[in-house]
């Protein structure tokens, strides 16, 4: 629960940003991972009710990581 917390808090703050589409999220869709900006992210994902928060694997403004769910092997 506590990853929700942290993409949550990272949305909110980069809505409001000046530089919303500096963010980038990497979410899986089928077998595949898929790079959008956040903008077309919340269009694409009807804001979260079609592709749900559990499917983003990263979060990156610019080249800074800011979210990246670890794969299953790791835990």
């Amino acid at each position: 629960m506590a990853k929700k917390g942290i993409i949550e808090e990272i949305f909110s703050k980069a809505k409001f940003a000046d530089e919303s589409k500096s963010y980038k999220i990497f979410y899986r869709n089928f077998e595949r991972i898929v790079e959008t900006t956040l903008p077309e992210f919340l269009v694409q994902s009807e804001n979260l009710q079609t592709i749900p928060i559990s499917r983003i694997k990263k979060i990156k403004k610019n080249n800074t990581v800011l979210f990246e769910k670890k794969s299953a092997g790791s835990e």
